[in-house]
């Protein structure tokens, strides 16, 4: 996402507001916090009525100040673009004295490390990043393991489509939408070998125009069951709803938006995962943990934030069984819904037979699997 520096003087300034009403208005505020309260910053790209990606992050703020009560002040931003707006945000919540902050979009990363480098007293954390390096001791990316639960939204996929023809709306060709729309293929092959998943990419993590448009292609197609990797979601269901469409979710659980059209999804619940870092800064531990690092949770290690969503009426009784089934067998160590042999569109190998690939692994895929339609942009 890409403003001008005007707009992002604006959008900053803007920011500074929400700081202040966030501190004025918070519960560590109003009961008196005490001088050695944790004040921890939360920075978001959209805004927190998405439904979806930045919704997520703000219910994990809020479970923070609730659950960890007078020991922390929270303070977030959201609408923050992914250029220098972010640092100044980051210094916004510094100068109100935070002492972590959780830089959340995808686009901060290189805004984050840079922080935390040049203050050596603040915690930065960044979500979704990869330092292929050496950490400094004040900073730490933290995921989860999506492809997997997005496996399992595929299978749903698989299952209920009537035309064989599913729609998968990406925003950009990253390592991480690559294995997400692969994933969810392969779970939809599981149940359905002859399911293939149509795919369109928008170059933009919230554009609902484009998103409206993303939509009617894919019915153009014949699609009846789709999903996406946008930050925002509201539209997609929206549309898909009014077309009389299925919708597998992404990022949070919206089925209230859509309780017919809903069969599943993958929801993010950040709150156990802020908490920890959070008591690791607090207790002097974080250097050198596991947090100090590029920690990712998975269904295995029984930690993942990303989990299933609720289920819609529309998914069968004996195929929610099979996708719980099938969330047992990845909660295995060692499983993975990228289990060899699998091949790019092309017939080259993605995974070897015998071989399962790791998270490390789909941090360099670049290819879409046989059963995709469609190709990634080169840019």
């Amino acid at each position: 996402m890409r403003t001008s520096a005007r707009a992002a003087a604006a959008i900053v300034a803007a920011a500074a507001v929400v700081l202040l009403a966030a501190c004025s208005g918070s519960s560590a505020a109003s009961t008196g916090a005490s001088k050695k309260a944790t004040t921890v910053g939360f920075i978001m790209v959209g805004s927190t009525d998405d439904a979806g990606y930045n919704e997520a992050v703000e219910d994990g703020a809020k479970a923070v100040e609730k659950d960890l009560g007078t020991s922390v002040k929270v303070i977030t931003a959201d609408n923050i673009p992914e250029n220098d707006s972010v640092t100044q945000t980051m210094q916004a919540m510094a100068n109100q004295g935070a002492k972590i902050i959780f830089a959340t979009s995808y686009g901060y990363y290189k805004y984050a490390l840079e922080f935390a480098k040049a203050h050596p007293d603040i915690t930065v954390l960044h979500q979704g990043g990869f330092l292929d390096g050496t950490f400094p001791k004040n900073f730490g990316t933290y995921w989860g393991e999506a492809y997997d639960p997005v496996g399992l939204g595929g299978m749903a996929a698989g299952a209920v489509t009537k035309s064989d023809k599913l729609g998968f709306i990406y925003a950009f060709p990253i390592a991480q939408s690559i294995a997400n729309i692969d994933a969810f293929e392969l779970g939809a092959q599981k149940v359905n070998p002859n399911a293939q998943t149509y795919v369109v990419n928008t170059s933009n993590w919230c554009d609902p125009l484009k998103q409206k448009q993303a939509v009617t292609a894919l019915l153009n197609q014949g699609v009846d069951v789709f999903s996406q990797h946008q930050d925002c979601q509201s539209t997609v269901i929206q549309a898909v709803k009014s077309a009389g469409k299925k919708i597998v979710g992404y990022h949070y659980d919206a089925k209230s938006l859509d309780p017919d059209g809903w069969l599943t999804g993958s929801a993010w619940k950040w709150a156990p995962v802020y908490e920890a870092i959070i008591k690791s800064v607090e207790g002097g531990t974080f250097t050198g943990s596991k947090y100090n690092a590029n920690w990712t949770g998975t269904f295995a290690d029984g930690n993942n934030p990303l989990q299933l969503a609720s289920f819609g009426s529309s998914v069968p009784a004996d195929v929610q069984s099979k996708i719980l089934a099938e969330k047992d067998a990845l909660s295995k160590p060692g499983s993975s819904i990228f289990e060899g042999p699998i091949y790019c569109q092309d017939g080259t190998v993605l995974v070897p037979a015998g071989k399962t690939a790791t998270y490390a692994d789909t941090n360099s895929f670049s290819c879409l699997v046989k059963g995709v339609v469609g190709t990634l942009p080169k840019s």
